[in-house]
């Protein structure tokens, strides 16, 4: 094998006519949300009460009522048929990250005929064989039986593929015993948890209760690279990362990719994604140039969280799909190529508690209390449980990325900005009289000024950020579901507003600010280690954070301790989000998925290794042998260095393959160091073998042949 068919590919990209302009979305998107069974969709073919009570649920949380069941059903159906759909679908999101679905057809047999039916309880339960999805222990191999439950808050979509449409109906997944198998319940859950505690604290402030919505805006990174390359890599399309890979002379060091004009054929692609975006209802929003070369971005607005979710799970999708049509691979793995930005999902969450968000600083004193309880609410909730938010963005490929230059490190900690951390620091001492931004600063309903929006500047290096009237989690890999990181926040802020409660329910109106101010002022106190406003990319802080008692918690394997933690089984059993047979499931479940990607990746580049780049190096050294004998033969310069220089990587990548390959039968840890060391070796090679002979898709054409 040569580089023959790297260069067919280079040729093919080089000589394909110019990106063709495709259709344009109308100015009128007038098709936004059309494969939706969304609020207009209800009103249109559902009687009037029954949307009524739907509403009821969706938009108040009312109970679902299961007499309206069976009209739900006939009406989606026929919505459904009438847009195409022939088959449905439970569409849920198992334990594998991923999401799943099994099709089922209207089609009934009926005297001899067929009729296209589907009933009440085809939409609120389905029966799959949860044995064979990841349940760390809930279910045996011999126990199968799991449900599906439709989630009304979440609307029903329609997919739609080559020659049909089927009918998708976003669901909940749990076992027969009752536990939660998927990654939904326990963010509906988390949601409720957080209400609860909502209401308790808000009622303190004198605000009748509302509903509590969590918000988020989850900003997609990724890559693109061409078909004809990745189908070169095996290492891509069986591990979504280059296991091998040198740097190129220039990749992201002019700093002159990100923002940057978006090339002809990328910028239909992202087209293309928008149009099916907003046909599926998904507010997609901004596009751009991400840093790395190849990379890019997709953010939609922002939305109910448990709604996001679903979203950015179909997001995903579609990237993938779309990319496939253009001709193109879209990589989510969080570190697709070494020495570059990796890709990330900041998770940008904020909660409102009817009509107001909490994390927004308000127009009067008293909105401005409710806005600093809540700050030092979240910075008590991330200083006590920061080993949750570490475990919720763990994962083998995320370990590529946190601590890098480029991401969050792995230490947990929040960037408030000048005014916040000053205002903050004043609240402290006990004498918020004045602030830098704000003028006069007292904690009490009649003297509080209102704090202005968006004081503060932006700290990409933090892991945790306050965004003007949001947090900011930026640490959440490219590739994971968004609902782990918003089950931790949920449940943790929930837990804080009840300390917050608790210390004040007893408390007399009289004095209720003045107790309030004390108790945030301990909260400061206590928990201010957790505020870092500088650059957390250096080596100072991580030694500083060491000194601040910050956990620096560097692998996944370190990480996923958290789920076995006493403190925190008891967090997630006290708010009803998980129990501890659930616990445990998800930590036998993300160990084991470690594992197997660990082993996975050390069997491809042990392979690679051997079978792919071994002969091609062995095929130049023994080509620079024979010409290095010729030139001695005729008296001409030898090449005797280079035939030196490529026996002795030779010699080394032999080493290197044969301890890959004893490592395979040990320890992760050593599959890892193996991989490493093989890893530099083939590199070195790649740089010293003739061009004409190497065999793999090189980053420079990767990266920017497209």
């Amino acid at each position: 094998m040569s580089n023959e068919y790297r260069m067919k590919a280079v040729k093919e990209i080089a000589a394909a006519p110019a990106a063709p302009v495709m259709e344009a979305a109308p100015a009128d998107l007038g098709f936004y949300g059309e494969d939706v069974f969304n609020a207009e969709a209800m009103r249109a073919y559902l009687p009037k009460e029954i949307c009524r009570k739907l509403f009821a649920t969706i938009d108040e949380g009312a109970p679902l009522d299961p007499d309206i069941a069976g009209e739900v059903a006939h009406a989606m159906k026929k919505w459904a048929i009438d847009r195409g759909a022939t088959h449905f679908t439970h569409w849920f999101q198992p334990l594998t990250g991923s999401t799943a679905e099994k099709h089922d057809s209207f089609l009934e047999p009926e005297d001899g005929k067929a009729i296209m039916a589907f009933s009440g309880k085809n939409l609120i339960v389905g029966e799959p064989d949860a044995s064979s999805f990841p349940s760390g222990g809930l279910r045996s191999t011999f126990e199968a039986r799991g449900y599906t439950a439709w989630d009304p808050t979440s609307p029903a979509f329609i997919k739609r593929h080559g020659n049909g449409a089927t009918l998708c109906i976003p669901t909940a997944f749990c076992s027969y015993t009752g536990e939660a198998l998927d990654k939904k319940t326990p963010l509906l859950r988390s949601i409720q948890a957080l209400q609860k505690s909502a209401d308790r604290l808000m009622g303190l402030f004198g605000v009748p209760r509302q509903k509590v919505t969590v918000t988020l805006g989850a900003e997609q990174e990724y890559f693109l690279v061409d078909k004809r390359f990745y189908l070169q890599r095996p290492d891509l399309y069986q591990a979504g990362r280059t296991l091998f890979g040198a740097a190129p002379a220039k990749h992201q060091q002019m700093e002159d990719h990100y923002f940057g004009s978006i090339p002809a054929r990328i910028l239909n692609f992202m087209n293309d994604v928008e149009k099916e975006l907003w046909k599926l209802g998904i507010p997609a929003k901004t596009r751009h140039n991400e840093v790395a070369p190849a990379q890019f971005e997709l953010a939609p607005m922002f939305e109910e969280v448990n709604l996001a979710c679903d979203h950015n799970m179909q997001i995903m999708e579609v990237l993938r799909q779309v990319a496939d049509r253009h001709g193109l691979v879209c990589l989510l793995h969080e570190k697709p190529f070494a020495g570059i930005n990796g890709s990330g999902k900041h998770n940008n969450w904020s909660v409102n508690y009817g009509g107001t968000n909490l994390l927004n600083p308000g127009k009067d004193p008293h909105q401005n209390a409710i806005f600093l309880t809540t700050l030092c609410a979240v910075i008590y909730a991330v200083d006590t449980h920061a080993d949750l938010l570490r475990m919720a963005v763990s994962g083998a490929g995320n370990d590529h990325r946190l601590g890098a230059n480029e991401a969050p490190p792995a230490i947990i900690s929040m960037y408030l900005g000048d005014q916040l951390a000053d205002v903050v620091g004043q609240l402290e001492k006990g004498e918020p009289k004045s602030s830098k931004h704000a003028g006069a600063m007292k904690l009490g309903s009649d003297t509080l000024p209102p704090l202005p929006r968006d004081a503060t500047d932006r700290n990409r290096t933090s892991p945790f950020a306050f965004t003007g009237n949001k947090f900011e989690f930026r640490a959440p890999g490219s590739s994971q579901s968004c609902s782990e990181p918003n089950v931790v926040l949920n449940t943790i802020v929930a837990e804080a507003f009840d300390m917050i409660a608790d210390k004040l329910a007893k408390v007399p109106a009289k004095r209720f600010h003045e107790e309030l101010q004390k108790l945030l002022q301990k909260i400061v106190k206590e928990h201010k280690r957790v505020i870092f406003n500088g650059n957390g990319y250096t080596d100072e802080w991580v030694a500083e954070a060491e000194r601040r008692g910050l956990p620096n918690t560097r692998t996944t394997m370190e990480a996923l301790k958290a789920l076995n933690s006493k403190a925190n089984v008891a967090l997630f059993e006290k708010y009803g989000v998980f129990n501890r047979r659930e616990l445990e499931s998800r930590y036998e479940v993300n160990l084991e998925e470690y594992h197997k990607r660990i082993h996975i990746e050390g069997k491809i580049a042990y392979g690679m290794a051997r079978d792919i780049v071994l002969p091609q190096l062995l095929e130049a050294y023994a080509e620079a042998l024979s010409a290095n004998a010729m030139a001695k033969e005729q008296g001409l310069p030898g090449v005797g260095a280079r035939a030196r220089e490529l026996g002795e990587k030779y010699a080394a990548l032999e080493s290197a393959v044969a301890r890959m390959g004893k490592a395979l039968g040990e320890k992760h840890e050593r599959i890892l160091e193996a991989m490493a060391a093989l890893r530099t070796v083939v590199d070195e090679v790649e740089g010293i073998v003739p061009d004409g002979k190497w065999p793999l898709p090189k980053y420079r054409e990767m990266l920017f042949v497209y």
